[in-house]
């Protein structure tokens, strides 16, 4: 059976692990949670929460990482479904294997973004957002597919579910499923071993939660990492797809 395979591409503090749990919940799709996070902290030494799981459980080199993305779901699924962090494909990393794939980009406000990654880990660098690596990955991706792949807003997700995945399945190429609205609550087997420290609000939900105004502060300290990212994220946001 010929794999579909599909790349989410999304910087931190969106609804990345969201988008996950709408896809893997369809009976058609297996889910690979952040391929490249391993080799990622394995490659810049920072020290996140769950450091040492994420290197003893998730492969480090991309080259043989890179396979596993282009190949097919572990158990044979017709969909295989990754959710990758745009700041872990860092530069030299091969981008050959995205031809084999379809994508997905998710974008959101760096202002939003900056400001609640910072309530998390307490200092924010351009790069740990990834909205510039997001929109040089866009680029590359559409040389090499000669296509260019929808852009979704999380908060347009959030605020039309059915509508905003609807259209993106037609963007894909694959049916849309009603399963994808709707999830079991709790953790889940594919989920990567820092869950416990970032999934709290995911496993707590079973759908999609209508969009709220970010509640973390934004200081002065922030002001030019926001700008840093400013422009790719506008950029991305010129071509992002409307609901159905």
């Amino acid at each position: 059976m010929k794999t579909v395979r599909i790349c989410l591409w999304s910087g931190p503090r969106n609804i990345s692990t969201a988008m996950m749990r709408s896809f893997e919940n369809r009976a058609d799709c297996e889910v690979w949670d952040e391929p490249f996070y391993g080799y990622y902290l394995d490659r810049t030494g920072l020290n996140h929460p769950g450091r040492e799981a994420v290197l003893e459980l998730w492969p480090t080199d991309p080259k043989k990482i890179a396979a596993r993305c282009a190949g097919s779901a572990p158990d044979g699924s017709p969909l295989f479904f990754q959710k990758h962090m745009c700041q872990h494909m860092l530069d030299g990393v091969d981008l050959t294997w995205t031809a084999r794939c379809r994508h997905i980009f998710l974008i959101r406000d760096p202002a939003d973004v900056a400001a609640s990654f910072n309530a998390t880990m307490g200092e924010v660098r351009p790069e740990d957002l990834g909205a510039v690596r997001q929109h040089a990955l866009y680029e590359v991706i559409a040389a090499n597919t000669g296509k260019q792949w929808p852009v979704i807003e999380g908060a347009d997700v959030l605020a039309d579910p059915r509508g905003m995945l609807t259209a993106l399945c037609d963007a894909l190429n694959i049916p849309f499923d009603e399963a994808m609205l709707t999830w079991p609550e709790g953790r889940r087997a594919s989920d990567g071993p820092w869950a416990p420290h970032w999934y709290s609000r995911v496993e707590a939900s079973t759908g999609f939660e209508a969009p709220a105004p970010s509640g973390h502060p934004r200081p002065d300290t922030l002001k030019g990492v926001i700008e840093a990212c400013l422009p790719a994220y506008q950029a991305l946001r010129a071509h992002k797809l409307s609901a159905a």
